[in-house]
């Protein structure tokens, strides 16, 4: 496909890179010099530059902080609740993450599709429970959940982290949603 038969990043503008400001600018530069390729959400959220700052300042915060949920743990989390929201970009994108921090090549369509079916533990089963109760019913969360995820050992920081994913990419997802945002065509390889 050539570039002037590309669907659209966004139904919103996409700023040129020489146009964002220079600290947006470098994130966008390292992140393509990592993974190879400029995934659509940075370009996307360039368009707010002040948004984009506090976007990945919390996702940064969530997802790359040390803690007892490992890194394919938290991504699970997304792929999951990104589900269960409808998210294409976002169950794409992350299930390509997953696949590649969990080393396995069928663990991002598993969780996608139905995680309680998928070839998780228990503990993490009880974590996506708990997951998917904050992003799709989080005033029903009572002390119950708390004691179901404290007998599968998470700590009370954990279950923050839980609920803050949750909670975080349940935002996420929606403006991802309004914004029609397209995966990048390099995700759906990645970890395969």
């Amino acid at each position: 496909m050539t570039q002037a038969n590309q669907p659209a990043v966004s139904r919103f503008p996409v700023p040129e890179l020489k146009d964002i400001p220079e600290d947006i600018r470098n994130r966008i530069l390292a992140v393509q010099e990592k993974s190879g390729f400029i995934p659509n959400v940075f370009l996307t959220l360039a368009h707010r530059p002040d948004e984009f700052r506090a976007f990945f300042a919390y996702h940064d915060a969530l997802m790359d902080k040390p803690g007892n949920l490992t890194k394919a743990e938290r991504e699970m989390i997304v792929v999951a609740t990104s589900n269960a929201n409808q998210c294409q970009y976002c169950v794409i994108a992350h299930g390509a993450i997953l696949r590649i921090r969990a080393k396995n090549p069928l663990i991002a369509d598993q969780v996608a599709v139905n995680y309680r079916k998928a070839d998780i533990t228990d503990r993490q089963k009880a974590m996506l429970d708990f997951a998917m109760k904050v992003s799709q019913s989080s005033h029903l969360v009572g002390e119950a959940d708390f004691e179901t995820l404290k007998s599968h050992g998470f700590s009370e920081d954990d279950i923050w982290d839980i609920a803050g994913i949750s909670a975080f990419f349940g935002m996420s997802n929606r403006l991802a949603n309004v914004t029609s945002m397209r995966p990048n065509a390099e995700f759906y390889a990645m970890g395969r």
